[in-house]
Formats: structure tokens, sequence, C-alpha cells
């Protein structure tokens, strides 16, 4: 009979070691075990000080599989989502073609199981609309009943506020959330950066922070009056922020998220016509990032998502209002919330409740609370270990991000699901 012992390993403040066996947490015992109380043979991982931390859950990425494989293929995504402690991912509809029917879905599940069968876990999100095109609504009972954890228009949001309310309504039904992007396309339109001081300075058609929260404002009257939850993607600008207080604090339900890139950089990052710096919503102010961390903080935004959007390098090296938006971020997400602590912003356990707790409540996902028979899926942190994204250290195909070169702080040096480690940066030993 085989265990695995996780030695020297520190959860919730207290060093000690983490006994599974078959896949399940048994036990963690403060201070260590000695050897011959386990009884069989052991596989053992020395942890070095490293912190326990439940396997992450990101409800936003984009892998870009079926259709544009160049940028990003399943096999390369989930890659990518187990080295930044990722152990289940939700994927968006945008694929070419739109996961708007059975089919698609199936491929995509069959596929991460292929290639990852210990995971991470691909979750797909169903189309809202059939084609993205915000017409007619997607056969949403054939996508939940092959799969599907959640529905989104993602990038294309649907203005048709009519047709929006039976789409939530319709997804309730199915016990399923709607994710919206909120915007408002028709302020947006054209713009390529956060509008302001400086898209005048750079001579670039701005989106101003109206064109999110007035989508906002319509999510949170829509959930009120149906008494349904609708999750807000990647909320940017503290205007949103002040619209989802007020709605919690009269218990509306609605939930949000927002990004790493949200949270560290503001519309200065476009200056020189920074392609990498292009993603929408767009970078908002130092105020807005500033509005962003309380909300985090504070439990206004549930939980931080990478929108993992990856682009192949010839895409982004073009004239900035040519380049595509999104930037590739399962490889360092949490490596950038990480910083947040350092910084006293947040709290590991904040760490935790934003990226595994919460966005397991908000899609009935499971999360290891390291309780004895909790699933193993967990990653051991080295918050001192310091590293630099780049083409070799990044498993994504799209090394699309501003950290691009930097030194980061913080990084997975295991990651086990279902007791087995699917990363494995330290040495073990039989």
């Amino acid at each position: 009979m085989e265990y695995t012992r996780v030695c020297n390993a520190i959860l919730n403040g207290t060093a000690g070691t983490l006994l599974l066996h078959e896949g399940l947490v048994q036990e963690f015992i403060p201070g260590g075990i000695p050897v011959e109380s386990t009884p069989g043979r052991d596989l053992e991982f020395d942890a070095r000080n490293c912190h326990l931390l439940p396997s992450l859950i990101d409800i936003h990425v984009h892998l870009r599989d079926p259709g544009q494989e160049y940028k990003e293929d399943i096999a390369s995504g989930l890659a990518a989502a187990a080295s930044g402690g990722f152990g289940r991912v939700l994927a968006m509809a945008n694929t070419d073609p739109v996961n708007d029917n059975a089919g698609i879905t199936g491929y995509m599940l069959q596929k991460g199981r292929e290639h990852h069968p210990h995971g991470p876990f691909l979750h797909p999100v169903g189309a809202l609309t059939r084609g993205l095109k915000g017409k007619d609504l997607a056969p949403l009972a054939e996508l939940a009943q092959a799969g599907c954890r959640a529905f989104s228009n993602d990038g294309l949001p649907v203005q048709d506020n009519e047709l929006f309310r039976r789409a939530v309504e319709y997804a309730s039904d199915l016990d399923l959330k709607v994710i919206d992007h909120c915007e408002d396309s028709f302020l947006s339109v054209g713009g390529v950066m956060n509008e302001g001081r400086m898209s005048d300075y750079l001579g670039l058609k701005g989106i101003p922070d109206v064109a999110e929260s007035l989508q906002v404002s319509r999510d949170i009257l829509l959930a009120a009056y149906l008494n349904i939850p609708i999750h807000l993607a990647h909320i940017s600008c503290a205007s949103s922020v002040e619209l989802i207080y007020q709605a919690k604090q009269k218990s509306i339900p609605i939930s949000a998220e927002t990004c790493p890139h949200y949270l560290h950089w503001s519309e200065e990052l476009v200056g020189g016509y920074n392609t990498l710096a292009r993603v929408n919503p767009p970078l908002r102010t130092r105020d807005d990032v500033l509005a962003l961390r309380q909300a985090v903080r504070e439990k206004v935004i549930d939980a931080v998502a990478s929108d993992h959007a990856p682009h192949a390098d010839f895409e982004k090296e073009v004239p900035f209002a040519g380049a595509p938006n999104g930037i590739s971020g399962l490889d360092t997400c949490l490596s950038l919330v990480l910083d947040l602590v350092r910084e006293n912003v947040l709290t590991l356990q904040d760490v935790i409740r934003l990226m595994a707790t919460s966005p397991g409540e908000l899609f009935r996902l499971p999360v290891c609370s390291f309780a004895p028979g909790d699933p193993a899926d967990f990653t051991l942190v080295d918050l001192e270990k310091k590293w630099v994204p780049s083409p070799e250290t990044m498993l994504s195909k799209g090394t699309n991000t501003p950290c691009l070169g930097q030194t980061l702080q913080g990084r997975v040096m295991v990651h086990f699901i279902g007791g087995v480690p699917v990363i494995n940066r330290l040495l073990s030993q039989p």
C-alpha cells in the first residue's frame, strides 16, 4: 500500500507533513511524521517550506481550440494552467466554430481528457446565442447536457435586453449561471484603449468607463427584478465597483470577477503604443486600479480570473490600433496576485478565497480544504521563488504579456491533482 508524504510544508502558518493515500488527503500532521509510522512504500516530497494552497480555479480563459490552435490549443492551455496552479478552468465559447452545440463541447472535453487525464480539468462555457451573434438563443439545454458549466456571449455582449433576460431565465431553469462581458458596444465602437488624457495624448480612439458600468447597471437591475444570479466578467473600473457594492448591500444576487492586469497596470502602460497592454476592457486609470484593489480586499469583487487570451507574436507586432485585444495570463496570474500579498493589499487567505474557494462556490466546483477525505488537489508554492516569464519558462503558446522578461516572485513548485504530481519542479524520492 503506497502513501505519499509531503514534508516540511506550511499550511495556514503551521509547518508539517501532509499524508495522501489513493488520491485523497489523509491527514496533516504538524511537525512531521516518523518514517516508520507509515506502512508500505512511500513517495516523499520535501516541500522545503513551501506553502500549501488548494488547486486554483480560473473561471475565465480562452483556449482557442478548435480553430485557432496556432495561438493555443487545449493541450498547451491546460499545461499552462497546471504550471500556474490551476486545477480547473472555464473555457470561453469564442472558438472557431463557436461552442454553440454539443459536438464542439464534446470535442473540447475529449481533447482535455486525452492530453491531461489526471487534470487540469476543462469546463466548457457554452455560447449564449448562436454563433455569438446576439440574435437567437443557442440550444442551452443541449449544451448543459453535453457538459457546459455556464453560458456567456463573451466579448460580444448581448445588447438586446429582452433576449438577454430570456437567456438568464433559461439558464437559471438549467441551474447554470450567465457570465456577462459588460460593455455597451455603441459607446465603445472603434475604441482601442481607455478614453481619457492618455488616449488624447496618443491620438487613439478611447473606450469610456461608462460603456462598462452602464451594462453593469443593466445586469444588476435584471438580477434584482428576476431574483436570478448573474456573474459579471473582468470588471475594470471604479464606477462598476461602486454599483456592485450598492447591489450587494441590497442582497441582489450579483457576483463579479476582475483580473491581475486591472489590479496592477494602468493606461500609462499603453504609452509608446505597447500592444502587449491592449486588452478589453482596457487598462484604466491609477484610481481605478486602487478601487479594484480595495474591492478584492473587501469582498465586493468575488474572484480573480486570468482572462487568459493568448495570441501569436506576429499578431501583436503591428500598429496599436490593429493589434488584437488580450493578455496571456495562465502562467503568470498567481505570481501577480502574490505581489499584492507582499504589498499588504491582500493576505494569503484572500488569495485562496479569490482564486479557489469563491470560484468553486460560484460554479459548484470542488476545492481542497486539506480535511481528511478531500481530493488531493493542491499546490506547493514557494513565495520567495523568482522567475522570468519567457518562451522558455511559459507553457502557453502565447507569451503576449506586459511582464514578459520581467522578474516575478512566487512560483508553483509542485501541483498535485488527485494525488498525482502533474507539475513537479522539486525532486521526489521513492
